[in-house]
């Protein structure tokens, strides 16, 4: 399987082979810091298998040992490499393929760090497109 993604303003293309190691929800404050959303969708692939084929990402180190990938024309997250934790592994941010539904969500990791609310955010009311006016 070839997965396809990039960022928001198309300067960033990469591309994964293979199958996803998982696909983990994660709650953690670094990821919703970096990119201001409640929670991150990453899917694990080995190093050998991402590679960028448009763009070149800029680096932040986000801390000691994490590298977080983004466009440095729109900010788009894309990537997070740990070596030290996760020697020889691309996490790739999920929401930012072509097709985000190819690769199913497995775990919410990190929950210790979860905001309080989207332990229940599931039984919110849901509208299609925008909830009507009032």
């Amino acid at each position: 399987m070839t997965i396809t993604g990039g960022c928001h303003c198309g300067s960033i293309r990469y591309q994964a082979e293979g199958a996803a190691k998982t696909h983990a929800l994660c709650h953690c404050v670094d990821c919703r810091r970096h990119s201001g959303a409640p929670m991150v969708g990453w899917t694990m692939y080995s190093q050998s298998a991402v590679k960028v084929t448009k763009g070149t990402p800029k680096i932040y180190k986000s801390s000691p040992d994490g590298r977080r990938h983004f466009c440095p024309d729109c900010g788009t997250g894309l990537f997070y490499i740990n070596e030290v934790m996760l020697p020889g592994i691309v996490d790739i941010q999920s929401a930012t393929y072509d097709d985000p539904n190819a690769v199913p969500a497995r775990a919410h990791i990190q929950i210790a760090d979860r905001i309080g609310w989207m332990a229940h955010a599931h039984e919110l009311p849901e509208f299609e497109r925008f909830p009507p006016q009032k």
